[in-house]
């Protein structure tokens, strides 16, 4: 599954949904650097909500996510767990980043 490619969090549940019916393993994949933070999430949802079940169930990880004897455990914080650096958001802020700025002046 390419959890980060699809419309968001509805549409990762509905293929979570739609592969326990079939009984389908699912992998969340993430593919991009802060993405793997959120898909593990959709992970424990399939876990605590959906499958109830970790055999033939696997997911993509990057640190900083907390691995236990090889099982993921939840944040203890609120959120998705994923954050951008402040100097991304001054560069890509719509309409006043500089990278923004910077489109809007050479066209």
């Amino acid at each position: 599954m390419e959890a980060g490619r699809v419309s968001g969090v509805n549409e990762n549940i509905t293929i979570l949904l739609m592969a326990a019916k079939f009984q389908i393993p699912v992998c969340p994949h993430a593919g991009g650097v802060g993405l793997c933070e959120i898909v593990q999430h959709h992970s424990m949802f399939d876990y605590v909500a959906v499958s109830a079940n970790i055999e033939e169930h696997w997911i993509e990880f990057v640190d900083p996510v907390r691995v236990v004897k090889g099982r993921y455990l939840a944040s203890r914080y609120t959120g998705s767990g994923a954050a951008m650096y402040a100097e991304s958001v001054a560069d890509f802020e719509y309409p006043q980043g500089a990278k923004w700025k910077a489109m809007t002046t050479s066209s």
